[in-house]
């Protein structure tokens, strides 16, 4: 029996994790009959199956004023409870509508009740799922309590309700073992794991990927390219990757970085830029979009994007010194594509991804001889490139592909409906 499946967050537009993931549990939804919805403040998917709320958004007006005066200090004014509760009545009428012109059967929240970027829209969907019981799926994909700048703060009584709430009609999802301890210490609540993945079980074409990817970006052919495939936002730890490159001493190595600087601002990047200029590192930003889900039906590339899939067939080596990760989408990228990965061991990183035994270069925090002595191998020796590679493809189809997603939303939606509905 097909159903209506709501997804709800502050977006779902671009490369983030949210977005990416959501996109690829439609997929699984859809093949099983099961038509998503979305609603969301910023939106690239098919305006005929969306609702576009522009309040939802993190970044409309009286969210930025928000999280302004809720974060920071510890005393809370008359006018921010106003502006709180206000917006949450506002929004919490716009979920009733979405709800009801869509038929939805299902929500599914996508980080909008784990995470305050949007406080209001937090409430509002605690007080929505309490109204009306509706069956919800709520995907955690980080904390609160997982970041700094929120641990002091104005409102930890709304924190506390709704980030997350924990209601009779929800089922928790976490992505990580520290995520769902920690939910079940906090909260008392007890939650499914159910990893990113990708579709392990078709492996990427090269028909579809661009071969003048480097000429477009500037490089020569044999120029060796290390791709940092994430945003550009501290906890990436891409000036651990500028130290990669200025102390391989090659000229041939260049730095390339895929995605864009997102939600927290610009100041990171220009410190890195002026970083690689007195590091003598050639460092490009390059904002890859990836390819558009058929499913979720996201807004066509523009002619000038570059795939992100372009990206990962030219890069040589993968860079992924992050210091904190809720799961580690680029990772799954690097096995996927087959390229070898230099990844920081950050701490999902040691429990629920190093242990299946994948063959990365690791590095602790900082670079060492050793580290600098396998990437150059890496780089240079073509038969242990190819035999590191391969087994890591084959691990991820194991731990990682859409196959175990399947079994982990089978059980979600068969825990509502009594029914084996995937």
């Amino acid at each position: 029996m097909s159903r209506n499946i709501g997804f709800v967050s502050t977006r779902f537009s671009g490369t983030d994790g949210v977005s990416l993931e959501s996109a690829k549990w439609a997929q699984i939804l859809w093949d099983y009959q099961h038509v998503s919805y979305w609603y969301a403040g910023k939106l690239d998917r098919d305006p005929d199956v969306s609702m576009l709320v522009p309040e939802a958004y993190f970044y409309d007006r009286d969210n930025v004023w928000i999280n302004e005066y809720a974060f920071g200090t510890r005393r809370r004014s008359s006018e921010l409870t106003r502006r709180i509760t206000g917006v949450a009545d506002h929004l919490k009428g716009t979920l009733y509508d979405f709800v009801e012109n869509f038929a939805i059967d299902i929500l599914v929240v996508e980080n909008a009740l784990c995470m305050p970027m949007h406080i209001p829209l937090g409430v509002a969907l605690t007080h929505f799922i309490a109204e009306t019981e509706i069956p919800t799926v709520a995907h955690h994909h980080d904390f609160y309590w997982e970041r700094p700048r929120f641990s002091v703060n104005a409102v930890s009584d709304f924190l506390t309700m709704a980030f997350p709430p924990t209601l009779p009609s929800i089922q928790h999802v976490t992505i990580n073992s520290f995520a769902q301890q920690d939910l079940s210490w906090r909260k008392g609540a007890s939650s499914i794991l159910v990893p990113n993945v990708l579709d392990f079980e078709r492996p990427p074409s090269e028909e579809n990927t661009d071969s003048d990817f480097r000429e477009k970006i500037g490089l020569e052919k044999d120029d060796v390219l290390l791709l940092q495939p994430t945003r550009v936002v501290p906890r990436k730890g891409i000036e651990h990757s500028i130290a990669l490159v200025s102390q391989l001493k090659n000229t041939k190595c260049k730095l390339v970085v895929s995605h864009e600087s997102g939600d927290e601002g610009q100041e990171y990047r220009d410190a890195l830029t002026e970083l690689a200029e007195q590091s003598g590192v050639d460092l490009r930003f390059v904002h890859a979009q990836i390819e558009p889900s058929s499913v979720a039906q996201a807004a066509v590339k523009g002619p000038e994007a570059n795939h992100l899939a372009d990206a990962y067939a030219a890069a040589d080596l993968i860079t992924y010194p992050s210091l904190y990760e809720g799961f580690g989408n680029a990772l799954l990228e690097a096995f996927y594509y087959r390229k070898p990965v230099l990844v920081n061991r950050y701490a999902i990183f040691v429990s629920d991804i190093e242990p299946k035994g994948f063959k990365v270069i690791t590095m602790n925090g900082f670079l060492t001889r050793s580290v600098l002595e396998q990437v150059r191998r890496v780089i240079g020796d073509e038969e242990y490139r190819e035999e590191m590679v391969d087994y890591n493809y084959e691990l991820g189809k194991a731990f990682f592909s859409y196959s175990v997603l399947r079994r982990k939303l089978r059980s979600l939606i068969t825990n509502f409906t009594g029914l084996d509905d995937l």
